[in-house]
């Protein structure tokens, strides 16, 4: 973190630097690119390589990579398929799996590929929906507005339309995107290699993992023909070379208000780790108890991991009192900008304490809003099942503008196929959870709070959580379906436990969620537009917005850097590290497939890669591609100075991680005979230089 602090972060939130930038597609700073790196993309270059670029509705980033629907990401990000395609018999999580042939694709029980294909601005019928209103009032015309607009988008179940805010509310798009929810599994590794190192290298570099999966998007049982596509790269990248990187990165706070930083530092991380912290010990006991409970349990662990390592290194940005300071004094800055105008100070320095204010309501509600309505109190899949059959059973009976936001109609088609889903969901993992959470739930809230009581009576947390799951049918998918293709009446006539206590919880749940809505998210999102006004009154539409888990692109080198303690890091590991990191014991143990290819691999092929591009979580799973169009990398981590990265970014230490295409394509052959995708990827990869990328590249003479 010493790092950030040495970078001299942000006078001004969001006013860009270097290579600094989560830019969408329609509004990319081509100069600034050309005069930094002596390219300008076309316009036809950024159509492709935003085509060309797909979402993993889940959490994640993806890419075509083939005519014929090939989606390439990463093995964490297709962990759900792949262990939802498993059985205790059938572990594809460990043993790796590859499809033969096409006919061998099996469909992932729950995912959609989404693929942007519009942007229009909507915010003048936003504004004029919402002019003159504050509080609830705003709140409701702005969401009704919004369930208008993607209603009227979606003209089939085959889109996906959102509108989105940007710039924190300064901006709304409509995004309209193409849904591919018939997808199938095409190749994974082995976990092993996948996540080789294990938590101790997670977000450190050098690192050693293939963390790569591919996927297949099919339509009315055939595979999708994408002719927007990337290139596959048949060579490495090299030091200095120029990168892109297009993804979904899943959200910033570096234009956040100072108080809003605050609530993170001093409550919500570190309330957050600490229930992380317990949930880690929890599931490594669980894991701990044998094979079948490690396997059912390995992907919540590896993200509860993952999560707590991440938010750690967020807090300790916040926690440093010079970096702080540096926030502190950009806000300070930009009020004093707005203060030399009388109208500008009457019209936005308000919002600031306005925001403040209903931080401190948050404060408040936090904890029943966090365990009863945000679901803290409830984990597991099957409750998560259960308060959707139950809400939705309710909102769906309303006009869509006015339903809860999850309910409107072009969030069903997600909802129901997660709903639908045939992946298994194991007893014994949902009793630990669920009696986990009622416990945490009557500790946080107390014995005597009305809602634990109704929940609980004179029974225990697990004993409540042991006999809702040993009596609930919401195991089976036909049973949810029916209940919700019955809706309201269906489920107010069923006894299964489960939905009992999602009924039981509602009335406290809902009304809390109405005191946040109405007295804290609706302030914040109105104030916090006026700021984004006034950024824009100050600074020009130069910057730009946080991270929203939309399309963006941005640019970087491949580069090393110097860590704190004066060691020099190369941007580079090749194959041959990873046989010197090995020790045979987990998580440094390599699987035998790897052992066996050993003496058939190139010792000097370049394995992960460096970058300066400017990343976040979401963006697991992005292409890094050059010039042409080529893909030379995927994405998937950032090493361990970037954690502060969600408050600024420091291009000296900000590094982001990829395992790159050579290494991916050499591994495929000689490790996994896997000679179908090979062929499919050097088809669609072959260097020819398509008109928009010949066009594009105008490199500077020096």
């Amino acid at each position: 973190m010493k790092r950030l602090l040495a970078a001299g972060l942000v006078l001004l939130p969001l006013l860009s630097r270097a290579d600094e930038g989560m830019w969408t597609y329609d509004a990319f700073p081509r100069e600034k690119l050309e005069k930094a790196h002596g390219f300008k993309p076309t316009d036809a270059w950024l159509e492709k390589a935003r085509l060309s670029s797909a979402r993993l509705a889940r959490g994640c980033s993806a890419s075509f990579v083939s005519d014929q629907g090939l989606v390439a990401t990463n093995h964490h990000c297709a962990h759900d398929c792949v262990q939802g395609l498993s059985t205790a018999q059938k572990d594809h999580v460990a043993e790796g799996f590859y499809a033969k042939t096409q006919a061998e694709e099996p469909r992932c029980p729950d995912v959609e590929v989404n693929q942007l294909v519009q942007i229009s601005d909507v915010t003048p019928r936003v504004r004029k929906a919402t002019a003159n209103l504050e509080g609830k009032d705003y709140l409701q015309a702005l969401r009704a507005e919004m369930a208008t607009i993607e209603k009227e988008c979606q003209t089939s179940p085959d889109l996906r339309c959102e509108v989105v805010s940007l710039y924190h509310g300064g901006v709304y798009d409509l995004y309209r995107y193409r849904r591919y929810q018939d997808v199938r599994l095409v190749f994974a590794p082995e976990f092993r290699i996948a996540f080789f190192g294990g938590d101790p290298d997670n977000f450190m570099f050098p690192r050693y993992d293939l963390d790569v999966a591919f996927l297949r998007v099919y339509e009315n049982g055939r595979p999708v023909r994408t002719k927007d596509h990337f290139t596959w790269s048949a060579k490495a990248p090299e030091q200095g070379e120029l990168t892109f990187v297009s993804g979904h990165p899943g959200g910033t706070s570096r234009a956040l208000t100072v108080a809003q930083l605050e609530y993170q530092r001093d409550v919500s991380m570190p309330e957050t780790l600490i229930r992380y912290s317990e949930l880690r010990g929890l599931l490594t006991a669980f894991g701990e108890r044998g094979p079948e409970e490690k396997r059912i349990s390995t992907e919540l662990l590896f993200a509860y991991e993952n999560g707590l390592k991440a938010r750690r290194g967020r807090w300790d940005a916040l926690r440093d009192a010079k970096f702080f300071a540096s926030l502190v004094a950009g806000e300070q800055a930009l009020k004093a900008a707005l203060a030399r105008s009388p109208e500008n100070a009457a019209k936005y320095l308000p919002a600031f304490d306005a925001i403040a204010r209903a931080e401190d309501r948050y404060r408040q509600i936090r904890k029943v809003h966090a365990y009863l309505e945000y679901g803290a109190g409830f984990q597991g899949e099957l409750f998560h099942h259960a308060r959707h059959l139950l809400r939705g059973a309710e909102e769906r009976q309303k006009p869509n503008e006015k339903r809860l936001r999850e309910y409107r109609e072009s969030a069903i088609p997600e909802l129901t196929q997660a709903l639908f889903s045939p992946a298994p969901i194991y007893p014994q993992l949902e009793k630990l959870l669920l009696g986990f959470s009622l416990t945490k739930l009557r500790e946080v809230l107390g014995p005597d709070d009305p809602a634990v009581k109704r929940l609980l009576g004179a029974r225990s947390p697990q004993e409540v959580a042991d006999a809702a799951v040993a009596g609930s049918k919401l195991f089976d998918p036909a049973v949810r379906k029916q209940l919700w293709e019955g809706g309201a009446k269906a489920v107010a006539a069923s006894d299964d436990p489960v939905i009992a206590i999602a009924r039981l919880v509602d009335p406290d749940a809902r009304a809390v969620r109405k005191v946040f809505e109405d007295e804290v998210e609706s302030v914040v999102q109105k104030n916090s537009e006026r700021i984004a006004e006034a950024r824009f009154a100050t600074e020009g539409r130069s910057t730009y917005p946080d991270a929203t888990f939309t399309l963006r692109l941005n640019y970087g080198q491949v580069k090393g850097w110097t860590r704190a303690d004066g060691v020099s890091v190369e941007p580079f590991t090749r194959f041959a590290g990873v046989w010197e990191r090995a020790t045979g014991r987990d998580p440094f143990k390599l699987p035998d497939s790897w052992l066996a290819a050993k003496d058939r691999l190139d010792p000097a092929t370049p394995f992960d890669f460096a970058t300066t591009n400017d990343i976040i979580g979401g963006n697991s799973g992005s292409p890094v591609f050059d010039r042409d169009l080529r893909v030379v990398g995927l994405i998937f981590d950032g090493n361990i100075e970037s954690l502060g990265g969600d408050y600024g970014f420091d291009e000296s230490a900000n590094r982001a991680v990829a395992v790159s295409a050579v290494a991916i394509t050499e591994a495929l052959d000689k490790v996994y005979g896997a000679r179908r995708i090979v062929d499919e990827l050097r088809g669609a990869g072959a260097p020819s230089a398509t008109p928009a990328a010949a066009s594009a590249v105008t490199p500077k003479k020096k």
